[in-house]
């Protein structure tokens, strides 16, 4: 008897460590060694740099300073955070023992009338007390798993905060680059309106002179009022882009108008990019990050589910004293039981079976959503790399073309002051000049949001302050 009872306690710490259900790993996917633009060289931690401040413009580094503590969308996810983190305080304090105390007091008395008149009874005051503890032995690990589970997910939302961080700075600095683009494209049109209005006064003079006709002052006024009613359009879409700077920082929406204004020149990135090998995205990326942990915390559930197959034991007792006290007498009582009880699935027509199955597929379809992430993140980075050199290369090609389209207006406009040439040949130049120099602003925005995504897409800059909201594994 006495080996016997010496073996329980053993037999139930030797339970208790089993765990049912698949341990997490780190899942794989197939990778290129390299960018089909890039360098086998592997990137540093890119999530430190801060890779806006290749622009040089202080509006813009204070803009992304103050958004990042600012943003609605990174504050939601923060809250979020906060959530997960009960959550997993609460699957964390379901291992222990479950302690609960009550307390109640009554006060009683019977009075009677007519025939019932010698029934009245002294008052009676009747004060009880309970103390009660249970325990759930987890035998099979189901705490564990649930714990697991909660963690996983709690490390998911952290996560997601650095996607929210790393979305706002995205969001921001491209919405600034298109500010300043429209900004430009409205300077390039007042120019182009004041060298029109320029033609005009002097095709009228020609005209005064005999030298032109009706048809050149006609056409000259049609290319100032075409210039004209391009610029209103030009403007709406300055403030929308400032409206939703302000709104990225969590500001009414002409907060920045006034000072955004003022005028800059288009951000222009002249630093280049090392975006590292396909393999670094999984540690920078923070979305590749979240989708693991969403991995990891189903992949627990599955042993949760499995553990539902076994049984359960709980430990449950209380003690409840009783004080009863009259005018004439009084007196106590204490309850008191302790024991253990057993739940043993026999049948339930395949339920937890069921869940099983549906705990397992919820896993694969984690994967499926990890490795889809991943594949988007090297597709992204290989459009950022290829947008990025062949817009450079525009650019370039595009600069030259202003230089000569604005030298060739300016012959055209001397040849045509001694008559050696028509109107027709400056109305083409300028039409030239204004086509080509919208262009290059065009595709000066371009390579700029080009090297945004790029930095994006490799995972750069959301922690640059020192706030990577990462949780260490436990």
């Amino acid at each position: 008897m006495l080996k016997i009872r010496a073996a329980a306690p053993l037999a139930m710490l030797l339970l208790s460590g089993c765990v049912v259900g698949p341990e997490h790993e780190a899942p794989q996917t197939a990778l290129p060694v390299k960018f089909s633009e890039g360098s086998a060289r592997a990137a540093a931690d890119v999530t430190l740099a801060p890779w806006w401040t290749a622009f040089n413009d202080r509006r813009l580094n204070g803009l992304v300073e103050t958004g990042l503590s600012q943003n609605l969308d990174v504050l939601q996810a923060i809250e979020r955070i906060t959530s997960a983190e009960a959550n997993f305080e609460a699957a964390d304090s379901s291992a222990f023992p479950q302690i609960n105390a009550g307390a109640d007091h009554q006060v009683s008395k019977t009075n009677g009338s007519g025939a019932l008149s010698s029934r009245d009874s002294d008052t009676t005051n009747t004060s009880t007390g309970t103390l009660s503890v249970s325990w759930l032995i987890d035998l099979f690990g189901q705490y564990r798993r649930s714990k697991e589970s909660a963690k996983a997910s709690l490390d998911a939302a952290y996560a997601s905060a650095d996607v929210a961080r790393l979305t706002f700075l995205s969001s921001v600095v491209t919405a600034y680059v298109d500010a300043r683009y429209y900004q430009e494209r409205i300077a390039i049109a007042r120019k182009n309106l004041g060298s029109r209005r320029e033609t005009l006064e002097l095709t009228r003079l020609q005209l005064e002179a005999g030298a032109a006709s009706r048809l050149d002052v006609v056409q000259s006024e049609g290319l100032v009022n075409s210039t004209l009613a391009e610029i209103p359009g030009l403007e709406i879409s300055f403030r929308q882009s400032v409206h939703r700077i302000s709104l990225l920082l969590g500001l009414p929406a002409t907060t920045l108008l006034a000072d955004l204004q003022k005028g800059a020149a288009q951000p222009y990135a002249r630093r280049g990019v090392n975006a590292g090998v396909p393999a670094d995205l999984i540690r920078n990326r923070p979305d590749i990050r979240a989708a693991e942990r969403n991995l990891a915390a189903a992949t627990a559930e599955i042993g949760v589910a499995e553990a539902a197959l076994y049984p359960s034991i709980t430990l449950s007792g209380s003690i409840s004293p009783t004080l009863v006290a009259t005018s004439v007498a009084s007196g106590k009582a204490t309850s008191w039981g302790f024991g253990p009880s057993i739940d043993l699935p026999i049948f339930d027509a395949g339920a937890r079976r069921a869940n099983i199955k549906a705990r397992e597929a919820a896993a694969r379809e984690a994967y499926l959503a990890w490795k889809q992430t991943v594949l988007s993140a090297v597709s992204e980075v290989e459009n950022a790399l290829v947008a990025v050199s062949r817009t450079r290369q525009t650019v370039s090609a595009l600069t030259a073309t202003v230089r000569s389209y604005e030298e060739a207006l300016s012959l055209a406009t001397a040849s045509y002051r001694d008559g050696a040439s028509s109107l027709l040949d400056v109305l083409d130049a300028q039409r030239n000049v204004a086509s080509a120099q919208a262009n290059l602003a065009q595709a000066v925005q371009q390579l700029a949001n080009g090297y945004v995504s790029l930095n994006v897409a490799v995972g750069g800059g959301y922690a640059w302050d020192g706030v990577k909201t990462v949780v260490a594994s436990n």
